[in-house]
């Protein structure tokens, strides 16, 4: 894979040729009107982004600042005046490398130039101590003609701490004082024009390889290092002034130890961590991958009736989406879901009570998907309920409103969810889950005595038999879970933490992940609870549940506790471009596997949505140790390899259709996008060419 950078000036053509080698060769020639720097490296080939243009990961070349050495002499005062305006160009694809016919090497030629003033500045500036980086700006998007520029050559830089006025203090240099005081933080300050909060907002990607990180601060910036010593202290100071930031705690081994715990110290420290089991899982089950150069295609889309709330996807015959006038359902095919003009509305139902008043925001399967448990919020901003509706779906009527009570007192559920994978293909299914800020328990639609109750009247709604689960008397701020195949659970919570929990017992946490510190706000969990999804506003976290008992047998953490060689967890992030792109008010949500519910079948893909993207990664090379996006890398291994399906409007909700709906030529089932207004069905099969919009 070959990329061209090409630089306009006024005199000169320099062509260079660079390979991934120890060998670098530049030539010379002059040409009047046009200067161009034309640089050809070897790359890995790089999953292809779907709506992205971006050359932001390319090598930023410092040739923009190199002068021919014949060039005269009464000319360098007009030509340092026109590097204040020389750009990059986006990168464009060439098919073989540029030739060489100079032996000079760069090297060489670098020598030279660093006596140059007019690339390195005043020398009383080198001799003061300050620390200084190239600043570069993105410009254009993920437009054909997106580039970067040359912000400031020579821009001094610091970690500085804030007082909670917003002010500079004194201090800077990294973690060099104590956290947590005085609402105090870390930012990094960039010359003039950068003053960033060192957040995970930044989205900060490294280029080790190119000593140069990317980040995100109202623009996409980039900073270019000078040498490899000074990219690795900026990195470590970064990570230490993140570590306090999230935690208020210097970081220290004492304190990383006194967050994530001696188990999860590989969570401090990836390098330590025992990856084996990540190697292990390489192996499993065989699929046909979406490939790099693989196009999504959109096989059709629908109007959804204005107001979509929330995507049910069924197994069988039916899905639907619930929005402000009722349940529209969709029929399931293998292409995608696709209208059938039916619409249970919510004003048809004899029922006065406050239930009936509000709009569901969440729609949930039951009983072999002939019925539907709709959850509405007490009101906009609380997403706590005190019952729930039960519509049943061959009829189109409101059957049941369902109470929330515990020893006759009523009680709110924040979120509700079938008791495993594939219990909503069950006829004979009474029981589900339920979970509360402080509460994880399961309900019962029977009756003591093991009836299915009845409807009562108007105004008198059955109260749901609380079967089994536990009310925790300290703050565990739940705020989302997920059921395995088994009937195990996950739990998200607020400060970031993942606890599993075994099916026999929902006291006590079998398993409880640190977190990163970001609140939690969607978990998945694979058929086979090895794999655990996180979704926080920045990032994925994807963890892996197996360990090795003292037997020599490997369990899950849903049925023992890990012990110490708990594996580190990757992450699944956006280029800084993107992320920036997606807008600054827009955040990860709803992060989902790809849905089985068949022991022995493998989950294939993840899929997220955050602003107008659909982002989809291929899990099997998420897993993958060896994947080039973990090459260079400091820190947890992330993952910026995916897809994105841009729509014209914020997307409500993306999931995949059930694995039964994958069709032989795909790598996977169609891939349904809800936004406010449409509804998308996206086939990964590559037949055709994927559409830029929706």
């Amino acid at each position: 894979e070959t990329h061209t950078l090409c630089l306009k000036n006024s005199r000169k053509l320099f062509a260079i040729s660079r390979k991934r080698s120890t060998q670098k060769k530049i030539s010379t020639s002059s040409q009047k009107n046009s200067f161009f720097v034309s640089v050809s490296v070897s790359l890995p080939a790089k999953l292809t982004m779907g709506t992205s243009h971006s050359r932001e990961g390319a090598d930023l070349s410092d040739s923009d600042d190199y002068h021919s050495e014949t060039e005269d002499r009464d000319d360098e005062e007009e030509e340092e005046e026109e590097y204040e305006d020389v750009h990059y160009d986006a990168v464009e694809r060439q098919e073989t490398p540029q030739t060489t016919s100079s032996n000079r090497t760069i090297d060489e030629i670098d020598t030279k130039l660093k006596s140059l003033k007019l690339k390195y500045g005043d020398a009383s500036a080198q001799g003061s101590g300050e620390r200084r980086v190239k600043l570069y700006l993105h410009l254009g998007g993920n437009s054909p003609k997106a580039k970067w520029i040359v912000s400031e050559k020579s821009a001094p830089y610091a970690f500085v701490k804030s007082g909670g006025g917003g002010e500079d203090d004194e201090d800077e240099g990294g973690s060099s004082s104590g956290g947590g005081k005085n609402n105090s933080f870390w930012i990094l300050r960039v010359g003039a024009k950068v003053r960033a909060r060192v957040s995970t907002e930044m989205q900060l990607k490294m280029f080790a390889d190119q000593r140069r990180v990317d980040f995100v601060d109202s623009g996409v910036w980039a900073l270019r290092f000078s040498a490899d010593e000074e990219f690795r202290r900026f990195v470590n100071e970064y990570h230490d002034c993140l570590f306090e930031n999230v935690y208020g705690l210097k970081a220290t081994e004492e304190n990383k130890v006194k967050v994530y715990g001696k188990e999860f110290i590989g969570w401090a420290k990836p390098e330590t961590a025992d990856d084996s089991m990540w190697e292990d899982e390489e192996g499993g089950e065989k699929f046909t991958p979406l490939r790099a150069n693989q196009d999504l295609m959109e096989e059709f889309e629908e109007a959804a009736n204005g107001g979509v709330h929330s995507l049910t996807l069924g197994a069988l015959d039916n899905s639907f989406l619930v929005n402000d006038l009722g349940v529209q359902v969709y029929r399931n095919n293998q292409k995608g879901i696709h209208g059938k003009g039916i619409c249970v509305s919510f004003d048809d139902r004899n029922s006065g009570s406050r239930l009936a008043k509000s709009t569901p925001k969440k729609g949930m399967l039951m009983r072999a998907e002939t019925n539907m448990m709709l959850m509405s919020p007490m009101k906009d901003g609380n997403p706590h309920s005190t019952g729930i509706k039960q519509l049943d779906i061959e009829t189109g009527k409101i059957v049941t409103e369902w109470k929330f009570e515990k020893d006759g007192t009523e009680i709110t559920m924040r979120d509700i969810t079938n008791d495993n994978k594939g219990s909503q293909l069950d006829p004979s299914e009474s029981t589900f889950l339920g979970l509360d800020d402080n509460r994880l328990c399961q309900w019962d639609m029977r009756d003591k005595s093991g009836i299915v109750q009845n409807i009562g009247k108007a105004n008198d709604s059955p109260v749901l038999q609380w079967s089994e689960g536990h009310q925790f008397s300290r703050g565990t701020n739940f705020q989302c879970f997920a059921s395995t195949g088994d009937g195990s659970i996950v739990v998200g919570s607020l400060d970031g933490k993942i606890r599993l929990y075994s099916r026999r017992s929902l006291r006590q946490a079998k398993t409880a992940f640190p977190g990163l510190g970001s609140p939690i706000t969607h978990v998945d969990v694979t058929y086979d609870g090895k794999w655990v999804l996180g979704t926080t506003d920045t990032y994925l976290i994807l963890i892996c549940t197996l360990f090795t008992d003292k037997d020599g047998k490997t369990k899950t953490g849903f049925g023992g506790r890990m012990g110490n060689k708990i594996p580190a967890p990757r992450l699944l992030k956006l280029m800084p471009l993107d992320s920036h792109s997606a807008g600054g008010n827009n955040k990860f949500h709803g992060g989902h596997f790809s849905w089985v519910t068949e022991n022995g079948r493998q989950e294939r893909h993840i899929v997220a949505t955050v602003g107008k993207f659909s982002v989809i990664w291929d899990f099997q090379q998420v897993k993958n140790s060896g994947h080039h996006c973990y090459k260079n890398q400091q820190g947890l291994k992330s993952c910026y390899c995916y897809k994105i399906v841009l729509k014209d409007e914020s997307i409500v909700e993306s999931r995949f259709m059930h694995d039964n709906y994958a069709v032989s030529n795909s790598p996977e089932a169609p891939l349904v996008v809800a936004t406010p207004m449409k509804v998308s069905s996206i086939s990964l099969s590559g037949s055709k060419q994927q559409r830029s919009r929706g």
